[in-house]
């Protein structure tokens, strides 16, 4: 095994997380940018928790010779409760496919006056051929992406800050009133992100040598993420009053100082949505595989080509009716899985 191995699991582990919510700004505003300098806090708190939690499902995952995310919520719940999660679950890696396909149409669309249809197959064929090549396919992917998307963040983010300068006093007028909401915020954002991020590092065993790999895998890939949140946040902070109201403020805030940056950041949202949408799929895959003990590549094919119609439904009437839903779902799984932690250490 290369010493490598727990670049390839952050990667993995961010890729999973920056969709198209995370990417845009959208969530982060929500979540954190609303609280004006709390919000970076509430960004710090977020990362410890990531960083944590990751890590623990790595170890747990690891320790336990765990290869599905099923065995985890068994070993945690019991079969009746797990069984109801993980139906759930499964519900929720379909939609996550099937927004992050709808938006790649959206992106097309709007950004380059293309049919919709064209993203939703682009995509489609896009992970088809990731999904084709399993764990490896998923490490290649994200190992030479998340890198990009990380750079191309930080290098836009620090732009707008040279230019414009950190002015704390004003950021303090955003919210002023919010006392520890923030806090609660923050908790519920990693909550809401952590079902994905389940799936996926319950899946990739074969990249986790040893107890040291998951540790360093699972907080590489919970500082990577503050990182990439706390460079969406500033220069959102620091252009509130032009992007607070938008739905896609980091498209505003990437042609700050130049009109093509637009342009640019619509590909650097292309790259998070096939991140997550590859993440999203895999996990379904590999938990339907042996259920109906289909050839994985027959599966591939027939998961891809259902979801292309499914994605027609549309990016934002997705997001609309299934995000909310499966966030509260996904923050209850997390509160549920720690208070059995903690009540009966030995639980797993």
């Amino acid at each position: 095994m290369k010493n490598n191995s727990y670049i390839k699991i952050a990667s993995i582990y961010v890729g999973t997380i920056i969709g198209a919510g995370f990417a845009s700004g959208q969530e982060i505003m929500n979540f954190f940018g609303k609280f004006g300098v709390n919000g970076l806090i509430g960004i710090l708190i977020a990362t410890v928790l990531f960083c944590l939690i990751g890590s623990i499902i790595l170890v747990t995952a690891h320790r336990n010779k765990i290869s599905t995310y099923n065995e985890m919520l068994e070993a945690i719940f019991g079969k009746n409760i797990s069984n109801v999660i993980d139906f759930l679950i499964i519900l929720f890696l379909i939609a996550g496919y099937c927004i992050m396909l709808a938006g790649s149409g959206a992106i097309f669309h709007e950004q380059y006056n293309i049919n919709s249809n064209v993203g939703i197959i682009f995509m489609a064929i896009a992970t088809f051929i990731t999904f084709i090549f399993s764990v490896k396919g998923l490490s290649t992917v994200n190992t030479v992406i998340v890198p990009f998307l990380l750079i191309s963040i930080v290098y836009i983010g620090t732009k707008v800050i040279l230019h414009e300068g950190i002015d704390m006093n004003s950021l303090n007028y955003i919210n002023t009133n919010n006392n520890h909401t923030f806090i609660i915020s923050s908790v519920t954002y990693v909550g809401y992100n952590m079902i994905p991020a389940l799936v996926i590092l319950t899946s990739v065993g074969s990249l986790v040598d040893s107890k040291k790999t998951a540790i360093k895998g699972g907080m590489l890939g919970g500082l990577f993420l503050g990182i990439l949140a706390l460079f969406i946040l500033i220069p959102s902070l620091i252009l509130y009053n032009d992007v607070s109201s938008l739905e896609l403020p980091m498209l505003n805030i990437s042609s700050y100082s130049d009109y093509r940056g637009k342009y640019l950041y619509s590909i650097i949202l292309w790259f998070a949505m096939f991140t997550t949408a590859i993440g999203n799929g895999f996990g379904f895959i590999t938990r339907i595989s042996p259920i109906f003990k289909i050839e994985q590549k027959k599966l591939c094919f027939l998961f891809c080509l259902i979801s292309i119609f499914l994605a027609k439904f549309g990016f934002s009437n997705l997001i609309m009716i299934l995000y909310p839903l499966f966030g509260y779902i996904s923050f209850l799984i997390i509160i549920c899985a720690f208070l059995k932690l903690i009540f009966k250490r030995n639980a797993i």
